[in-house]
């Protein structure tokens, strides 16, 4: 039994183990008392005895007698009962500690492979082993959940590369007839190239949400500070801003995300600040003031600022495909909204774990 399952699961157990000692000691005082009284009772009766067949003047002398033998008896089996019934007890409990050790092993065996289930293991499964008990028939029902999850997430995954990729090639198709078919003075030109941009930014964004969706396939050392560097050469880099273990691709997704939001939901000679230490990504930036009940929403699909609906020249992915990728990272991402007088805007944090504070060789 290891260390790990005594921490995890000692709440439980030690109730069980405490519940199993006090119905014992209930009991086993019980016990005592009746006992107890069945000896006062019979002690009783042989001192009357005792004092009936007693004559003369040594009546008195028996009777005190008996009654000194009968409250010595009564107090030595009443001592030593009741220490034999506290050791009894606490053996009680070390019996309850190790039986519902036993009895909740498979429990932490389930828990310990549940925790280690995601969106991106949803693959394996709990498998309890043993009898075909109330565990077991837990474990399978918790197994065959599993199961239909993976399948609804491989399904969805697979819709969204599917369908990405099944509209790039009417839209390439589209962009060229735009600029075959019309020419540079035509003002309906420039509109419908623009449209035809904006949809295929909102693909690229759609398969890139997917990708990191699914996880990481391979994970390479990743100095954060380079990566905020290439994507933002005025970022702020402390030391090499921590080596993270994931993808570099990725991690330049989520720094141009971040830098793009930043710039285009900015004010006419704002600032946008870009700060990475330690595996801590922080982009700030001056703006409209956004309510704060409006920023977590804000990392949902197709959400923009100033309104769901307002158009832009964003997908609204942008934040969506941040969140995705820093949770793929095994990070998370907050923002905070910036008041008028600090100059409104937003700050977005992303905090990934970090593997070194020197950069990879």
């Amino acid at each position: 039994m290891t260390g790990t399952y005594l921490g995890s699961g000692s709440t439980i157990r030690t109730r069980i183990a405490l519940v199993y000692g006090g119905a014992f000691l209930v009991l086993g005082t019980v016990l005592l008392l009746v006992v107890n009284l069945l000896v006062l009772a019979g002690t009783d009766d042989k001192t009357d005895a005792i004092v009936a067949r007693a004559d003369g003047v040594a009546v008195v002398e028996a009777y005190e007698l008996g009654d000194d033998i009968s409250r010595a008896a009564r107090e030595q089996m009443l001592m030593w009962s009741s220490l034999a019934l506290l050791a009894t007890a606490c053996c009680a409990v070390v019996v309850g500690w190790w039986t519902a050790g036993r009895v909740l092993r498979p429990v932490h065996d389930m828990t310990a492979r549940a925790r280690r289930l995601s969106e991106r293991n949803l693959h394996d499964r709990i498998a309890v082993s043993g009898p075909d008990d109330e565990l077991k028939e837990l474990g399978d029902t918790i197994d065959a959940l599993l199961g239909r999850l993976e399948t609804a997430f491989d399904s969805q995954r697979r819709f969204i590369a599917n369908a990405s990729h099944e509209l790039r090639t009417p839209l390439a198709t589209q962009r060229a007839a735009i600029q075959v078919g019309l020419d540079d003075s035509c003002d309906v030109r420039q509109i419908l190239l623009d449209s035809n941009r904006r949809s295929e930014r909102l693909i690229d964004g759609l398969l890139l949400l997917a990708r990191s969706e699914r996880g990481l396939a391979e994970r390479d050392d990743v100095a954060l500070g380079d990566v905020a560097e290439d994507e933002y050469p005025d970022a702020y880099v402390v030391a090499d801003g921590g080596v993270v273990r994931g993808s570099r691709v990725l991690l330049a997704q989520l720094v141009r995300n971040l830098v793009a939001n930043a710039v285009t939901y900015n004010v006419p000679g704002g600032t946008v600040t870009v700060r990475a230490e330690s595996g801590v990504l922080t982009v700030t930036n001056t703006g409209p003031v956004v309510p704060a009940a409006e920023v977590t929403g804000l990392f949902e699909p197709f959400r923009r600022g100033e309104g769901r609906d307002r158009m832009g020249p964003g997908a609204g992915l942008g934040l969506s495909i941040v969140r995705s990728i820093a949770e793929a990272h095994g990070g998370n991402v907050t923002a905070e909204a910036r008041d008028a007088d600090a100059g409104g805007g937003l700050v977005v944090t992303v905090t990934l774990p970090v593997t070194a504070t020197t950069s990879p060789a």
